[in-house]
């Protein structure tokens, strides 16, 4: 199944994808793709309620805006330096666990909104990562049993303000949760739809021209090691994302370095979850 969400910044509705391509509302389904819906098999009643009413559900058109395909939740986590080529173009030793930060939910927009450079900024970078939606309540989880907990996948774009992250303070999560900065969607594509997560095609285009082009095959930590190793240190709630990291290509990375600037397009995909494009807008008042 395929999670969407549909509306006005503030009014979006739930919906689905089916897999013709036609998005339907599911909002008479009665609740939204939150907390409760996730840690209350949400998922598998949604699946058993759309038997008998997908025919009633109204189709949403093309033109209508796609937000987050969840609301907000408790927390993002983040991996960073998880792709080995990713590491040696940032000049950063292979770490040998999972390096954490967080990001900010404030800085989630939906799939095709602008990304907004944010004031004073001079160096906002690109990062096209695969994103985990967490189904069920997690806390000391072994590796083994990570899957069961995992409701779905996001395509996510980390977008990243380096200079704030790295070079003024050194602290990430300056420079990772400026508003518009966590770009996910289109959907959510629950973990049946997904066979092997840890071996899918994700690339990014600025302007037109590819920049980041990879598979989760090069991760230094897949998904079921980061989502035990993380819990290990906090309680991941129904809804949580895990952001899982980038593989190279960068602008930070480039010779020389290139960073976003207003009128820039981003147009970023991962196998079997779709693709999502931003446009790049300065600050303003």
């Amino acid at each position: 199944m395929k999670l969407i969400r549909f509306g006005n910044e503030g009014e979006e509705k739930p919906g689905v994808q089916l897999a013709n391509g036609t998005k339907i509302d599911v909002s008479a389904f009665g609740s939204d793709y939150n907390e409760d819906f996730f840690g209350n098999n949400g998922i598998e009643k949604l699946t058993t309620w759309l038997a008998s009413n997908e025919k009633s559900c109204p189709e949403i058109g093309d033109e209508v805006r796609l937000g987050a395909p969840l609301t907000r939740p408790s927390k993002i986590v983040c991996v960073g330096l998880n792709y080995a080529q990713h590491a040696e173009e940032a000049g950063m030793d292979i770490p040998k666990e999972p390096v954490l930060f967080f990001k900010s939910t404030t800085a989630l927009v939906g799939p095709n909104d602008d990304v907004i450079i944010p004031k004073n900024s001079e160096k906002s970078d690109w990062e096209v990562e695969l994103a985990i939606v967490i189904g069920k309540k997690a806390s000391y989880v072994e590796e083994a049993d990570a899957y069961d907990h995992i409701a779905g996948y996001v395509l996510h774009n980390d977008v990243s303000e380096r200079a704030f992250q790295i070079e003024k303070s050194g602290q990430w999560c300056k420079g990772k949760g400026c508003d518009t900065f966590a770009p996910i969607g289109p959907f959510i594509a629950t973990k049946d739809e997904i066979k092997d997560p840890n071996n899918l095609n994700l690339w990014l285009k600025l302007n037109g021209e590819i920049m980041q082009n990879s598979s989760t095959s090069d991760f230094i930590f897949n998904v079921e090691h980061v989502v035990s190793h993380i819990s290990q240190f906090m309680t991941l709630l129904p809804g949580d994302i895990i952001s899982t990291g980038t593989p190279f290509g960068v602008g930070l990375g480039l010779t020389p370095p290139t960073y976003l600037k207003e009128g820039d397009v981003m147009e970023l995909g991962i196998e079997g979850l779709g693709v999502s494009k931003q446009n790049v807008i300065a600050y303003k008042k």
